[in-house]
C-alpha cells in the first residue's frame, strides 16, 4: 500500500545517542565558511592592531641594517648571523599576531563543536577511491551548493571591490607620485575598509552555510523505524524478554501468595471479585496482607482458604479498601484497622463457640 512505510529508510529524526555517537567518530557539524570568517576577521583585527607596531619594528630592522650596511660582515659565519639576527626580529614583530591569527583559525572550529580526538577518519575507505562514488560526491547536493556558494561570495566581494575602489580609481593613480610613507597610510585604511566590508559579507554566508551543514548532518544522522527498534532494544531492553520476565515474576509471587495463604487467620471478600488474606497471631503489632487479588486469582485465594478451613468473611466496602491501599507482607493501614479488628474478632469468637 502507498502509506506503508519501509523499515529500512530513514525517515525518524535521530535520537540523543545516534547524535552523541557521531559526534564521537568525528562526524560533526563543520562549516569551512565559518573558520574562513574567523581567519579573516581576526586577520583584519590584527591589522587593525598591530600593524604600526609591526611596520615600527620592521622599519627600524631595515633602517638598520642599511644604515650600516658598510658594517655587515660578509664572510661566512658573519652573514649567517645577520640573517639569524635578521630572521629572530622579524619572527618577533610578526609572532604575537601570528599567534593570534592561530587562535582564531582554532575558534572557528570550538565555536561549531566540541572538541572531539578520533582515528575514524584516518582509516582507509574503499569509498573514497571509488569512480563511481567520487562521481556521486561530485554531483551531489553538498557539491552544488559549495558551488553556488563559491559563486555568490565571488559575485558579493567583487561587487563591494568594485563599489570600493571605482570612486577612488583617480586617487589611486595619483599614488605612483605620492611620498611611500602616504602611499603606505592610504594602502592601509584602504585595505581595512575592504576587509570590514569582506568581514561582514562574508559574516551572513558564513551563517547560511552553518545551517545548512547543520541540516545536511542531521539528514545523515536519521534512523530507520528499525534503528529505533534496535536502539531501543539495547537501551531499554528487548520488550519481549521484559514482558516474559513481568509474567514469570508474577507467576512466582501467585505461587508465593497462595503458599502463605493456609498462614492467614481470615480472608475478606467482596464476595466474589476481590479476596484479601490476612495473618494476625497473638503479639503481632498489626494484621499483615498474605496475598490479595481480584476474579482468578481471588477465586483461588478462597479455594485454598476452603481447603485449609481458612473462615471467609463478605465485606466488599473494606475488601475493596484493602486491595488498593494494602501490598503484600504491609500491615493494615491506621484508617482500617478497626473495621479489621472487628472481623478478626468476630472469627476468633466463632473458633471460640466451636471449640466449646
Amino acid at each position: 500500500m502507498a502509506d506503508e512505510r519501509d523499515d529500512t529508510e530513514r525517515s525518524e529524526d535521530p535520537t540523543q545517542k545516534r547524535l552523541d555517537e557521531a559526534i564521537e567518530r568525528g562526524d560533526v557539524v563543520k562549516s569551512q565558511e565559518v573558520n574562513t570568517w574567523f581567519v579573516i576577521a581576526g586577520a583584519t583585527l590584527i591589522l587593525l592592531s598591530f600593524s604600526g607596531s609591526m611596520g615600527s619594528s620592521l622599519t627600524t630592522t631595515l633602517r638598520g641594517l642599511i644604515g650600516n650596511a658598510h658594517a655587515v660582515p660578509v664572510d661566512g659565519r658573519g652573514l649567517v648571523r645577520t640573517m639569524q639576527q635578521l630572521g629572530l626580529e622579524i619572527i618577533a614583530a610578526f609572532a604575537i599576531p601570528f599567534a593570534l591569527l592561530m587562535l582564531a583559525a582554532i575558534a572557528g572550529n570550538m565555536i561549531q563543536h566540541r572538541l572531539v580526538w578520533s582515528a575514524e577518519s584516518l582509516k582507509p575507505k574503499l569509498s573514497k577511491i571509488s569512480l563511481a562514488g567520487g562521481a556521486k560526491r561530485l554531483f551531489s547536493t553538498t557539491a552544488l551548493a559549495n558551488f553556488a556558494k563559491g559563486l555568490t561570495k565571488l559575485a558579493l566581494i567583487g561587487a563591494i571591490m568594485w563599489m570600493l575602489l571605482w570612486p577612488k580609481r583617480y586617487a589611486l593613480i595619483g599614488l605612483v607620485a605620492m611620498d611611500p610613507a602616504v602611499v603606505l597610510d592610504v594602502t592601509k585604511s584602504l585595505s581595512l575598509e575592504i576587509l570590514g566590508a569582506v568581514v561582514a559579507i562574508l559574516a551572513i554566508v558564513a551563517a547560511a552555510d552553518y545551517l545548512f551543514q547543520y541540516r545536511q548532518w542531521h539528514e545523515r544522522q536519521k534512523m530507520s523505524v528499525r534503528e529505533l527498534k534496535e536502539e531501543f532494544k539495547q537501551t531499554e531492553g528487548d520488550p519481549t524478554i521484559k514482558a516474559k520476565i513481568r509474567r514469570l515474576r508474577q507467576t512466582r509471587m501467585r505461587k508465593r501468595m497462595m503458599a502463605a495463604v493456609p498462614k492467614a487467620a481470615v480472608v475478606i471478600t467482596n464476595p466474589t471479585h476481590y479476596a484479601i488474606a490476612l495473618q494476625y497471631d497473638r503479639g503481632m503489632n498489626a494484621p499483615v496482607c498474605l496475598a490479595k487479588g481480584v476474579d482468578a486469582i481471588a477465586l483461588k485465594i478462597r479455594e485454598v482458604a476452603a481447603a485449609h478451613d481458612i473462615p471467609v468473611v463478605e465485606n466488599p466496602p473494606l475488601a475493596r479498601a484493602l486491595y488498593a491501599t494494602m501490598e503484600i507482607d504491609d500491615e493494615i493501614p491506621n484508617e482500617h484497622y478497626r473495621a479489621v479488628a472487628e472481623v478478626i474478632g468476630y472469627v476468633m469468637k466463632l473458633k471460640n463457640a466451636v471449640r466449646r
